[in-house]
């Protein structure tokens, strides 16, 4: 039984919503578990948290047109992992930086203090993906001026943060206002938007992971010789 599981005898058909098996179909992610040759899941351990939840959001939150442009991204996840929560906010930028200038009134002022937040938590990473994403989020920002401005009074009115940083969870918050503000928005294009967001995460979180291994691997020498020093 755990063997069907892992590579089961049908190609599942992507859909939204969790599935109990590939006969009855597939989110995105299912899709992923089925590809990496994980048990079936839609929370797989080959994606990175933050990337899957939102490929499991776009997946839902897309017509079946709109879904069936997913199906190139599915392979591109699988092996994107990562612990450094300096992805997640990354990912939070990009996702808030393509929903502010459509999302409703409410949800722009939430998505413009997550930008005003992460702006400060990037400027303590010296990398070029973390200037990018400072960058975006400014322009964000310009593009919504009315929500800039109701967040920085905000930010200011409850003081100054204590500590630079945005957690996994609320990182994770902020990709979920965003695709629901987006797919909820008065635009004829929400799946075009949807897609083009997954699409540009998927592509960070691999120049993220790319640049992470980079460094391990240029790491190891180095550890390697100071074992031999130790040992001689």
């Amino acid at each position: 039984m755990r063997d069907a599981m892992v590579h089961p005898d049908v190609m599942p058909i992507l859909s939204p919503g969790r599935h109990r098996s590939p006969r009855r179909g597939a989110c995105f992610m299912e899709f992923a578990s089925y590809l990496a040759g994980e048990r079936w899941s839609d929370h797989p351990a080959c994606t990175q948290g933050t990337l899957a939840l939102l490929a499991r959001l776009v997946n839902d939150r897309t017509s079946d047109a709109g879904r069936a442009q997913l199906t190139p991204l599915i392979p591109r996840v699988i092996g994107l992992t990562s612990d450094d929560p300096l992805l997640d906010v990354l990912l939070a930028v990009r996702a808030a930086h393509d929903a502010l200038p459509v999302a409703a009134e409410e949800r722009q002022r939430s998505q413009a203090v997550a930008l005003h937040v992460a702006i400060v938590f990037l400027a303590e990473h010296r990398d070029v993906l973390a200037a990018e994403a400072i960058e975006s989020a400014r322009s964000a920002l310009r593009a919504a001026p009315g929500a800039d401005a109701w967040a920085a009074r905000f930010i200011d009115q409850i003081g100054p943060m204590h500590r630079a940083g945005m957690s996994v969870r609320q990182s994770r918050e902020v990709v979920t206002g965003a695709v629901h503000g987006i797919s909820q928005a008065c635009v004829g294009d929400a799946d075009d938007r949807l897609v083009a967001l997954l699409t540009a995460a998927v592509s960070i979180a691999e120049r993220f992971v790319s640049a992470e291994r980079a460094a391990a691997d240029a790491a190891a020498p180095a550890a390697a010789r100071a074992d031999t020093r130790v040992a001689g």
